[in-house]
């Protein structure tokens, strides 16, 4: 059976914040007009990215105050990453620039009448409960032009443990930069001397080319108006572990069986959602890839320490009728074939074509969009107190503000201990009925998941035909 877990339940305490301050660079930094890449600007990273990290207390911090500790290591970060505490601003094109003003990263420190133990194992991972007193959204703070970038709240609890709850507007880092900069962060806040990756702006790596040449196609971009799942839906998260990963892997053919883990999930999450939604047989319905590009840029390389974007989200495109009626080694071929037509050319096309087509946003009709931030190592950043009990994303971000477009997999143990991925999921309260019931029939062994039954086959067709 999978493992689900339901709704989360509410968790009432009361938060008392310091007024916010800017903290600025420890050392002067220079003052400049700095330009994204063309892939940064885009308009679906024109958001702000909220994530959170739980800490106990721990004996060798005893005395400590974790607010002093980790401000006085984003001053020092600061000055290796200075770009961060100016402000974004808009030149003609829509093109985005960050003007180094020095202003800072706003940063609060609060104090909860909650202790760590009061959240329940469910309440750590997104959506997590009272975020709004966890990371306070002051006025102003949320636009994308002249607002500080990063937003940083230390809230301490009473058992001497603490929060560190974190915003930072996307055109500035994807999820591997702003793992960059708040690992310096806990270098420097642990007593160290320097970082052990310097940051490395760059941007003009991954820039358009002029004149811009289109030569790869771009369907993540096509626009299309948008169908939202409604505002009555289900929230579950699903943990897949070395078991459960071992059981959907038993579906797959001999040429499949080395399929990442990430791909096998996709495909299996990505039929099964399609089939609790019902759609009509003819939708085209899309999985958003989020993929990790740094790789594959040779001439020149990207050199680590770039904490800029470097993803793109290459779209794996069926009708519904196909998905469904073709057993799951059909969707894992189409995400293995955009996800590896990814490679450098893409990259340089992508760049060319978001500033030929006027930098749009992707598109979202009946798209399951997917990032895995598992490997991200939100959950080992250590700030003096340990890695979190648990850290990543705080809520479901894929989709804009409206959840139920995707999800993220996150890094998660079960109760053997045992590491796998946990995977958030928002759907209406039947598709949610459905959904479930299709995983467990991969983790049971259910042959009509091998091999379609007629008896199977006359239930998709009933499904397809749900208008």
């Amino acid at each position: 059976m999978a493992n689900v877990f339901n709704n989360q339940t509410s968790l009432i305490f009361k938060v008392t914040r310091q007024p916010p301050e800017l903290i600025t660079p420890a050392e002067p930094t220079p003052n400049e007009m700095k330009e994204l890449s063309d892939i940064d600007d885009q308009e679906g990273l024109r958001i702000h990215v909220p994530g959170i990290q739980f800490y106990r207390s721990v004996p060798s911090m005893l005395g400590m105050d974790p607010a002093k500790v980790i401000k006085e290591a984003v001053s020092r970060a600061l000055v290796l990453f200075y770009p961060l505490a100016g402000r974004l601003r808009e030149k003609d094109g829509k093109k985005l620039v960050v003007e180094y003003t020095g202003e800072g990263v706003l940063f609060t420190e609060a104090d909860a009448d909650v202790r760590l133990d009061e959240f329940s194992e469910e309440q750590l991972y997104p959506p997590v409960p009272c975020m709004e007193e966890l990371l306070h959204n002051y006025p102003g703070s949320d636009a994308i032009l002249n607002s500080p970038l990063v937003l940083l709240q230390v809230t301490r609890l009473k058992c001497g443990g603490f929060i560190l709850a974190h915003r930072t507007i996307h055109v500035m880092a994807d999820g591997t930069g702003l793992t960059q900069f708040l690992s310096a962060v806990g270098e420097l806040a642990r007593g160290a001397q320097s970082v052990s990756v310097n940051p490395i702006w760059k941007r003009e790596l991954v820039r358009a080319r002029n004149p811009p040449q289109v030569t790869c196609v771009h369907r993540e971009y096509e626009q299309i108006p948008d169908i939202p799942l409604g505002d009555d839906l289900v929230y579950k998260r699903f943990f897949f572990g070395p078991a459960e990963i071992n059981a959907l892997r038993s579906f797959l053919p001999v040429h499949l069986k080395s399929s990442s883990t990430f791909e096998l999930l996709t495909a299996v999450i990505w039929r099964s959602r399609t089939i609790a939604l019902q759609l009509h047989p003819n939708d085209e319905v899309r999985a958003r890839i989020f993929v990790n590009a740094r790789h594959k840029y040779k001439y020149p390389p990207i050199p680590a320490g770039y904490y800029g974007n470097v993803i793109a989200t290459p779209h794996a495109i069926s009708t519904s009728k196909k998905l469904v009626t073709n057993d799951v080694t059909y969707a894992l071929e189409l995400i293995k074939a955009v996800k590896n037509n990814v490679n450098e050319e893409y990259m340089r096309s992508l760049a060319d074509y978001l500033v030929v087509n006027d930098r749009p946003c992707y598109t979202r009709a009946h798209t399951f969009s997917v990032s895995d931030v598992s490997r991200l190592n939100f959950d080992l950043l250590d700030f003096g107190w340990g890695s979190p009990v648990q850290g990543g994303p705080a809520r479901d971000w894929l989709g804009g503000p409206t959840p139920g477009y995707g999800s993220f997999y996150l890094a998660s143990k079960n109760n053997k201990g045992e590491r796998g991925i946990l995977v958030p999921m928002y759907l209406p309260p039947l598709a949610m009925q459905v959904f479930v019931e299709e995983i467990n029939g991969y983790l049971n062994n259910d042959v009509s998941k091998r091999l379609i039954s007629s008896r199977r086959s006359n239930s998709i067709k009933r499904l397809c035909c749900f208008v």
